[in-house]
């Protein structure tokens, strides 16, 4: 950048003042950065992951809070319960979806919603490995037999989910029906390890596996936050990551303020542009844009 700007627009910059440069401007744009995890934070469904990030050459990580207008990026050493707790300030009002790593547990909310495509891909994981890896055939014909009652049965519910031609009676009747299966299901004698293992999963998140039946906004999977961290991801493959704290902090503020943007139909350049001239105007940011119109 520092020789793009020299050689072709004659606009001499160093590299310590480009890195000032991008500090100040995150600094400028703080407001915007605070609001929008206020936002997230009062909404009604709330997606949220996290990835591995380097900063000085440790391993931090880069934990994504999102709704259907909203990013929230932050990095932090932990990918654990003290980066939530300083996330979530307070309880959250709202239903969180999420995978099922273990630290979201500690976060109280309302309602969870643990991602079903992340059960899926563990019943075909198991069942594509030998009969040998599965403990032998009579233990491979038993994980069969779950992995096929399991599955039906998500699947069954993601189905119901979509609620075509019920009433809401006929609809109340099948989904305490679907209630009823998993409980039968985890009941049964299942002799399996890998089949344990899952059921192990099924109790602890047992209120958290159908929470979308109730709730027609809420999705069965957490893909909205997948989506949202993936250009970070790719971002991480074509960079160093970061190379200090305050580095870091500049990269949370400018990337969850350029796809909020971007979630809410609005250029971020055009955007960022215009409210930093009325920053610069009379020392303070506009309000955060709400999405546009034709972005719903």
């Amino acid at each position: 950048m520092v020789s793009v700007l020299g050689q072709h627009l004659e606009f001499r910059l160093s590299e310590g003042g480009l890195s000032d440069a991008w500090r100040r401007l995150a600094g400028a744009l703080a407001p915007w950065y605070d609001q929008i995890g206020r936002q997230v934070k009062r909404s009604g469904v709330l997606h949220a992951d996290e990835t591995g990030w380097r900063v000085n050459g440790r391993t931090d990580w880069l934990w994504c809070f999102s709704t259907r207008d909203a990013t929230f990026y932050m990095i932090n050493r932990s990918r654990g319960s003290p980066a939530l707790s300083k996330f979530f300030t307070e309880a959250f009002d709202g239903v969180l979806a999420t995978d099922f790593w273990p630290a979201y547990n500690a976060v109280a909310c309302a309602a969870r919603q643990a991602c079903l495509p992340h059960l899926f891909r563990e019943l075909d994981k198991v069942s594509d490995l030998p009969a040998g890896r599965q403990a032998g055939t009579d233990q491979s014909l038993l994980w069969q037999a779950f992995s096929r009652k399991l599955g039906r049965l998500l699947r069954d519910a993601v189905r119901l989910s979509r609620r075509e031609g019920l009433s809401e009676q006929q609809y109340a009747s099948r989904r305490a029906h679907i209630h009823k299966r998993l409980d039968g299901l985890m009941m049964a004698p299942w002799r399996n390890a890998n089949a344990e293992r899952l059921l192990g999963r099924l109790e602890r998140y047992r209120e958290a596996l159908f929470t979308f039946l109730d709730h027609p906004q809420v999705p069965s999977d957490n893909n909205h936050a997948e989506r949202q961290i993936r250009p970070a991801v790719i971002m991480r493959k074509n960079s160093p990551c970061n190379r200090s704290e305050q580095g870091a902090n500049v990269q949370a503020i400018m990337m969850s303020v350029y796809r909020t943007l971007k979630l809410r139909g609005l250029d971020p350049l055009d955007t960022i542009v215009a409210a930093l001239r009325q920053h610069v105007s009379i020392g303070t940011l506009p309000p955060l844009p709400p999405a546009s119109c034709s972005n719903g």
